[in-house]
């Protein structure tokens, strides 16, 4: 050691020089040791993990540097160490910290603990910045620098700089020093173990195994009317809603909590031995004597599936009733074979009888009453109502979208016998917690917009579960209709109809589950200065679970974290507003959920006078389609207040009288409903001639399975509304020449045309010829003309079309 280190020795305090002693020129002699520790380290890890395989290796592109200010770090006031030594020429620095960078050694020191090439990389840089940008360094790294520039080859080697560079990268990347701790708080093998209140009683598990219309829900819940507690969780609203009307009318009192809304049977508020509620909502540890869970298959949902996960593991009942399809009684088995609880399984049939016909609608001429149409796509459902209303019959339209209760004024509309309205229009929405009297199931398509495990949107074939689910709503048990049918709007599509009905429903393999808000605060503690979707990134990342279990879709809830980022709040409140139920792919609600976040941050109090003025309440009744979706995105907005008044009910106090103009808004939405048509030409109108507005729910439908393009959609939306114009157009005009490569390619140039002439547009693209335009005005002036706007008829006209283009050509 030079004669500098030891007068520096003598002047520091004992700690300092023995830290100098043990951390700074004995870097060498420290190596050996820092292996043994880092394999001691590693078997500790392998050991921890033995019971459930290896740990995974972490995700080091998540690890996001905490930025330094030079001159930090421990340095004195005055540079003592210049004052002990000399200066530091900084061209000599940097020239021997580029050769501690290339040192082999030096790169299998760092990988040992824990920097990987990335890390190592990222950590030099900033090392480097750190050192040639401060005015002063810490007096022991000083001196070191000045020993390696002076050549003092005993004492001074750019090896000795690796305590000071290891040092600084914990600084940076934190994690590194609690990695151990951060994967036993990401250690997901053991769910049941989160409830210790459910693990201390023995529960009884009954699995009520059926399709769709066979009763299995019906006994589940006369159970839970007999009993002296329980509580019901289901998917829905309507749902929960339901069962709490049910229950007080069998007087059963009976209460209602959803995320929007709490109901409660006695009037002075007094908890009621019944509760109904969405399954998000159940308690885990209020006890009850029968609990019952409906829609089990759900628990395999990409997004929710953890809900049911928490239900069926969490409540404390003494009987816990089941109730879904067959194909997730292994699954259930298996989960409860950990907990030491038995299933009992009861299998129930279809009550009435479903038949697939053996031929399709082609035309909307042969609609009958009792008929529903599924459609996928908002598009078809605006298109169907107004060639439906074009015959001079009336229908009721549902989709997902709509408050509740409008669904459930259209579904009364078209169960009453009385009413002249004898047709629906509708999605998937009517799958679940609607009753109707359908005779018949019409499927508009068969391929239908989905997400897949990798948060990636594509457009494919239903599966045999949701075929299924939606054919089973024909022929309801106690409705005027005694046998369900089911067929296809396409005759092609009906072939693979029967195909997809005739196939075994695949065996639910694993459940959901999602990082708890106590997890996610003990990650925060140890990684402070990491935002809400760095810290899910790494949890996932880091997150251990078994062949029963997944870690669900956290898009939405990043989409959301990464919005109000920027805005300051405390971990639990943040990690509230991206819990919020929204959809993502609504501009105006996600903005003001960004303006809720501001407002909560200031300590403003979020008054019904203020949500007036942001959603310019009052609102006046819909005249076009763009309106309409305006006011289901208020709609939304409401429902968003609601939801976090009961978050935060000082901050959100006017529950009551949002909850009124919601009910009005409600009232609009269905006057704009009932005048669908109208609305419908109005946009038409608006838009060019022929052409339709195009409302997208996030990217439009392909006809055939062929067709189908995985959309990227991680933090925000795509290019929908492009992809949604293209496909329309391709859909209208020349949809078999049009190939998907040609779609994709076109994406970014639809867009910038704007909302013109969509004609005009495909012209423009090279799309569409003059001679093709004036062959299809021809034609469809023919249809018009002879009456012919069926769906079948028109697929007809355009493939006729387009054999009539190739003679001319």
């Amino acid at each position: 050691m030079s004669r500098c280190a030891w007068s520096l020795l003598r002047r520091l305090p004992a700690r300092a020089g023995l830290a100098l002693r043990h951390g700074g020129c004995a870097a060498l002699r420290a190596r050996p040791a820092a292996s043994s520790a880092s394999s001691s380290a590693s078997a500790s890890s392998s050991a921890s993990s033995g019971d459930g395989g290896a740990s995974r290796a972490p995700d080091t592109s998540l690890f996001v540097p905490v930025p330094l200010k030079p001159g930090l770090g421990g340095a004195a006031e005055e540079d003592v160490g210049a004052e002990l030594t000399r200066p530091l020429d900084k061209g000599e620095v940097l020239k021997n910290l580029n050769k501690f960078y290339k040192r082999k050694e030096i790169q299998r020191l760092g990988a040992e603990n824990g920097l990987d090439a990335r890390l190592f990389h990222q950590a030099f840089i900033s090392f480097r910045k750190y050192i040639m940008e401060s005015s002063s360094v810490s007096a022991d790294l000083h001196i070191i620098l000045n020993d390696i520039c002076c050549g003092f080859v005993p004492l001074g080697h750019v090896d000795d700089l690796f305590p000071f560079f290891l040092r600084h990268a914990k600084q940076i990347f934190p994690m590194l020093d609690c990695m151990d701790d951060l994967r036993k708080i990401s250690d997901l093998r053991l769910p049941p173990n989160w409830y210790p209140d459910a693990r201390a009683i023995q529960r009884k598990i009954i699995f009520h195994a059926g399709p769709t219309n066979s009763g299995k829900t019906y006994h589940a819940i006369q159970r839970f009317l007999s009993a002296k507690s329980g509580i019901y969780c289901g998917p829905l609203k309507l749902l929960a809603h339901e069962i709490f009307q049910k229950s007080n009318d069998a007087n059963v009192p009976c209460d209602l909590v959803t995320g929007e809304e709490r109901v409660y049977a006695n009037e002075d508020a007094r908890q009621a031995p019944h509760v109904a509620c969405t399954i998000e909502m159940c308690s885990t540890n209020t006890p009850y004597e029968v609990a019952v869970i409906d829609e089990i298959q759900m628990i395999r949902d990409l997004a929710r599936g953890w809900a049911w996960t928490r239900a069926l593991l969490g409540l404390c009942a003494e009987e816990i009733h089941v109730c879904g399809e067959p194909a997730a009684i292994d699954l259930v088995t298996e989960l409860m074979y950990t907990t030491g609880e038995e299933v009992e399984v009861r299998n129930y049939k279809r009550l009435t009888p479903l038949t697939v016909l053996d031929y399709a609608l082609e035309s909307l001429d042969n609609l009958r009453p009792g008929d529903c149409i599924v459609c996928f796509n908002k598009n078809d459902i605006y298109s169907v109502s107004r060639q439906i209303e074009a015959r001079g019959l009336e229908c009721a339209v549902i989709y997902g979208s709509l408050p509740p209760g409008t669904k459930l004024e259209q579904a009364k509309k078209f169960n009453d016998p009385d009413d002249p309205c004898k047709i629906l229009v509708a999605t998937d929405a009517i799958g679940m917690g609607l009753n109707l009297c359908i005779r018949r199931i019409i499927f508009n398509s068969i391929v239908k917009p989905t997400v897949n495990e990798k948060g990636e949107k594509e457009i494919d074939s239903i599966t045999t579960s949701q075929a299924l689910q939606i054919a089973g709503r024909a022929g309801r048990f106690g409705s005027s209709f005694k046998q369900g049918e089911v067929t296809t709007m396409h005759r092609d599509d009906l072939v693979q109809l029967k195909e997809i009905l005739s196939e075994a429903v695949p065996p639910v393999k694993a459940a959901g589950l999602h990082p708890t808000p106590e997890q996610i605060e003990m990650f925060a503690y140890h990684l402070p200065d990491a935002t809400l979707s760095n810290l899910i990134d790494i949890f996932v990342s880091l997150s251990q679970v078994d062949g029963m279990y997944f870690v669900c879709n956290i898009d939405d809830f990043k989409f959301l974290a990464d919005m109000i980022q920027h805005i300051p709040l405390n971990l639990r409140s943040r990690y509230v507003f991206c819990t919020a139920p929204l959809n993502r792919k609504e501009p105006f609600v996600c903005t003001t959920l960004l303006k809720f976040a501001r407002q909560f941050s200031r300590n403003e109090p979020l008054t019904f006078d203020w949500l007036c003025r942001h959603t310019k309440w009052p609102l006046a009744a819909p005249k076009n389609i763009k309106e309409l979706v305006h006011l289901e995105a208020v709609h939304d907005v409401f429902d968003l207040y609601l939801w976090l008044s009961y978050r935060f009910m000082d901050m959100f106090p006017d529950a009551a009288l949002v909850r009124d103009i919601q009910k009005k808004l409600d009232n609009i939405i269905q006057i704009g409903v009932c005048n669908i048509t109208k609305l419908i030409r109005a946009s038409q109108s608006a838009a060019a001639p022929g052409t339709a507005e195009v409302v997208s729910e996030g990217f439009p439908l392909s006809k055939t399975k062929k067709d189908a393009r995985v959309v990227s959609d991680r933090h925000g939306a795509a290019s929908t509304e492009a992809l949604s114009i293209a496909v329309e157009a391709a859909g209208l005009r020349r949809a078999k020449n049009l190939r998907p490569s040609q779609l994709g390619s076109r994406q970014e140039d639809l867009k910038s045309y704007g909302r013109g002439s969509l004609a005009n547009r495909l012209l423009r693209e090279g799309l569409l010829t003059q001679e093709m335009l004036r062959q299809l005005e021809s034609e469809w002036q023919d249809q018009h003309r002879n009456g012919r706007y069926g769906f079948g008829s028109k697929r007809d006209d355009q493939h006729r079309s387009k054999e009539t283009g190739k003679k001319r050509k």
